[in-house]
């Protein structure tokens, strides 16, 4: 199938943005339209500023996860399994997987600005999903909370901020040992019996 000229253009920008130490400041408008092969105004068409087309950028990253996410739930019964699903696909996508992808890229540079925007993404787009799961967790009183989406938005933005390396270097022992920390308070926080969240955290060898 055709790629349309906007996903020329976002497939053109994160090229340049995972071979960057630092796209948010090194990459340009004129470096975009040579990359993909089309004039500068062509972008300008779709797109009113190199910031936005990062931002599409991100999103689109997050989008796709989403989507994969929502396809690996649909067997899922309960609420535990669903946010299973839903923070196993996030810590996936982001951190683990050794695919070549502009998340993971990303993560690794040490642009702070791009890390700040990948973290509002996250929030923006995963904590409404999140909200929905606790919601019909606390209908059937699987977990207790009195503001699905405040702990939603705080849940993904803790977990978000935590793993970014960026901001914490840390050994994959130390990650361990926050993912285990992190578990234990969302286990508080939502009222839930100790080992809910064990699986946020895989021991290192």
């Amino acid at each position: 199938m055709k790629e349309n000229k906007i996903d020329i253009i976002l497939n053109s920008a994160e090229k340049l943005m995972c071979s960057m130490e630092e796209p948010n400041k090194d990459m340009t408008v004129d470096m975009i339209a040579k990359n993909a092969g089309i004039g500068k105004g062509s972008i300008y068409y779709y797109f009113g500023s190199k910031d936005e087309i990062i931002d599409a950028v991100i999103e689109r990253s997050y989008s796709i996860a989403i989507k994969e996410y929502f396809a690996s739930t649909e067997n899922c019964e309960t609420t535990y399994e669903k946010m299973h699903h839903l923070f196993a696909s996030m810590i996936k996508k982001e951190f683990i997987d050794n695919r070549h992808n502009v998340m993971i890229s990303l993560h690794v540079q040490d642009d702070i600005v791009l890390h700040y925007k990948m973290m509002m993404t996250a929030i923006k787009t995963v904590s409404p999903i999140l909200t929905q799961i606790l919601e019909d967790g606390v209908k059937n009183g699987s977990v207790h909370t009195e503001a699905p989406k405040e702990s939603s938005e705080m849940i993904v933005a803790m977990l978000t901020f935590l793993l970014n390396r960026s901001f914490f270097p840390s050994d994959d022992a130390s990650m361990y040992r926050k993912l285990k920390m992190y578990a234990g308070v969302l286990e508080t926080c939502l009222e839930t019996e100790k080992g809910t969240f064990d699986f946020l955290f895989t021991k290192p060898e």
